[in-house]
């Protein structure tokens, strides 16, 4: 399984587990790219998945390091070490 992490706006990402990882999806009405991953964080004090990040397909690659920073204090798994 991965931990799929799709950042929708500066203020709202979904998490979601999915067995696969496909370059495109289709997410509550939009198109989102996978960008970063799937990549299996190093060893904490629990057990992590290997994530995977997805935003909106129209997002350049500017916009989406801008809302992947947005994001990375929200959510856990954007601030881990690979």
């Amino acid at each position: 399984m991965f931990v799929v992490i799709l950042l929708q706006d500066p203020q709202r990402h979904a998490r979601e587990r999915w067995e696969e990882v496909p370059d495109l999806v289709e997410y509550q009405g939009g198109s989102y790219s996978l960008r970063a991953g799937p990549r299996q964080p190093l060893p904490t004090d629990r057990d992590w998945e290997p994530v995977a990040v997805y935003a909106p397909d129209e997002l350049s690659e500017e916009e989406f390091q801008e809302l992947y920073a947005l994001h990375r204090a929200q959510v856990p798994e954007l601030g881990l070490k690979y």
